[in-house]
């Protein structure tokens, strides 16, 4: 087939990919077969002006006719399908099934493939069903009472799942477009196979997530929730020999997969206690940051989405100070909200969610500043942690000790002006205040400088009524769990730490490669039991 990039037409779109691509490939539309379209993006760098830009894979009649006159157009190349995802078993015998610890996007793609080729994991997830977790979420936003191993952050389908639902990734690797169709089989939307910023939403993720634990099942696997792993039992040699849910079931195993998510303290805690390899994290803390998403409309755009077709605008914003400090947008949501997402009694975090429809009319961002070691000095690898915490208390103790959030107007927080706050969407509800007096000093200082750098890059952006809200602190891992050549932990034998918890990912779907690739790693080396038993 025939792969065609640079497909560009201007918006709204009057022409059809098909269309567009046979004028480029010099053919009938009828003589086009099928239209794969591979990517999508917007181009909106000559506004008022925008373009929508199309790479597309071209399956055509008569095609080597047709690659002989446009084979010297250097946006038209010949292709193959992608491989599907294949691995040979090892030979290793194995006398446990393995158990994957945690249901996020790491948990999920391991769990999945190793059921895939009959290894019958066993999943244990602290929290509960998708369902279940759904109903703890709105009761915490509406009424503000806080489960504390059923939250934003633990639950079936991990932080993820009450969020934006992006499928972004740096990462350019084969296994990218596997992962994708995998997602689109449980339910996903098509278009994440080819739009340049793929996003699910929250709602069509609480299915994803759902059916991904079902195809598990159907492949042999176990899910079991309310199951929190509380200790890892070694032998002398170093070697996993089984785990602890609860302070008191035991699983044997002695291949055990970690994916614990970042905010997985006490798992953290209980590590460090057994001598477990990890090291601090850089991580990043900050505000969100909301505006009317017109406003973000226009400054990317110079119009609105919905006059131009095009989905609500978005944008990603970075501040260098030549120290090496940097405050840069993190999860950014279009059409989303700011939600509450503690999972621990007396703190207040932030984060963002939208829908599928991204529809609310408001869009949120994190702004967040980097945390080194130079701003927690000392060798507990753990500092971390307390660091988030104290900040998290402040927020808590600001906004009135009932998980209200701090928020002050960009017009107070620069000192600059006093105005009515703009749109905000934070519930439990917001109490106003000082954000400086709750934030460290680098991160307050960073931010005045940032803000009005952005404002020159998106007018209105830190126009006087708009509203920060506090604090943003679970941005990433702040450990890293150290892991050697093969994926297993350095200094314990039989253990795979996975996915953003474990410090080697950044998102659903770094953590979702990164979850599959140790999957991988594990079925190249053992051979599945031939029976299959209980526990």
């Amino acid at each position: 087939m025939l792969r065609v990039s640079n497909i560009r037409t201007a918006v709204p779109m009057r022409k059809t990919v098909a269309a567009l691509a046979a004028k480029k490939i010099r053919c009938r539309v009828q003589d086009i077969e099928e239209v794969r379209i591979v990517r999508r993006s917007v181009d909106a760098r000559r506004k008022p002006k925008v373009y929508i830009v199309f790479t597309a894979d071209i399956i055509v009649r008569q095609e080597a006719r047709i690659w002989r006159g446009c084979r010297d157009n250097k946006d038209i190349k010949m292709v193959t399908e992608a491989p599907a995802i294949a691995a040979a078993r090892g030979n290793l015998p194995l006398r446990q099934r393995p158990i994957v610890v945690g249901t996020g996007p790491a948990g999920l793609a391991a769990a999945f493939m190793l059921a895939q080729y009959g290894f019958a994991p066993l999943v244990l997830e602290r929290g509960q069903d998708v369902e279940t977790r759904t109903a703890c979420v709105e009761k915490f936003r509406h009424e503000g009472i806080l489960c504390d191993h059923t939250n934003v952050q633990f639950g079936e389908g991990g932080a993820g799942t009450f969020s934006d639902g992006k499928l972004t990734t740096r990462v350019n690797h084969p296994l990218i477009r596997n992962i994708l169709h995998i997602l689109v089989k449980a339910g996903a939307p098509e278009e994440i196979l080819y739009t340049y910023n793929p996003h699910v939403g929250t709602d069509r993720l609480r299915q994803v997530v759902k059916n991904l634990r079902h195809m598990i099942m159907e492949a042999g696997g176990d899910v079991r929730f309310a199951s929190c792993v509380t200790d890892i039992i070694c032998n002398d040699r170093g070697q996993v020999q089984s785990v602890v849910v609860n302070h008191k079931e035991h699983y044997d195993t002695s291949v055990l997969l970690l994916g614990i998510g970042h905010s997985a303290r006490d798992t953290y805690e209980m590590l460090h206690r057994h001598g477990m390899a990890m090291v601090f994290k850089p991580f990043a803390v900050g505000v969100r940051i909301e505006h009317e998403q017109h406003v973000i409309d226009r400054g990317q755009y110079g119009n609105t989405a919905s006059a131009l077709g095009l989905e609500p605008a978005s944008y990603a914003l970075a501040y260098h100070r030549p120290d090496g400090r940097s405050c840069y947008s993190f999860c950014m949501c279009p059409g989303g909200e700011v939600v509450a997402a503690a999972s621990e009694a007396g703190g207040v975090v932030t984060n963002g969610m939208s829908v599928y429809a991204r529809n609310s009319g408001a869009a949120n961002s994190a702004l967040v500043v980097n945390v080194t070691e130079r701003d927690i000095r000392g060798t507990d690898p753990l500092r971390g942690i307390a660091f988030q915490r104290r900040y998290e208390q402040l927020a808590y103790a600001a906004g009135g000790h009932n998980y209200k959030a701090p928020a002050q107007t960009v017009g107070d927080f620069l000192r600059i002006a006093a105005v009515s706050p703009g749109i905000h969407t934070y519930m439990p509800g917001v109490t106003w205040t000082d954000l400086s007096a709750i934030l460290p000093a680098f991160v307050t200082q960073t931010l005045q400088e940032a803000l009005p750098y952005f404002e020159r890059k998106i007018k209105g952006f830190a126009a006087p009524q708009v509203v920060l809200t506090g604090v943003e602190t679970r941005t990433s891992a702040p450990v890293r769990l150290l892991r050697d050549e093969n994926r297993m932990s350095v200094g314990t034998a039989g253990l795979y730490p996975i996915g953003e918890g474990a410090g080697y990912a950044g998102g659903i779907m770094s953590a979702f490669l990164d979850g599959m690739e140790t999957a991988l790693t594990i079925i190249r080396k053992f051979k599945p039991l031939e029976v299959q038993v209980d526990g």
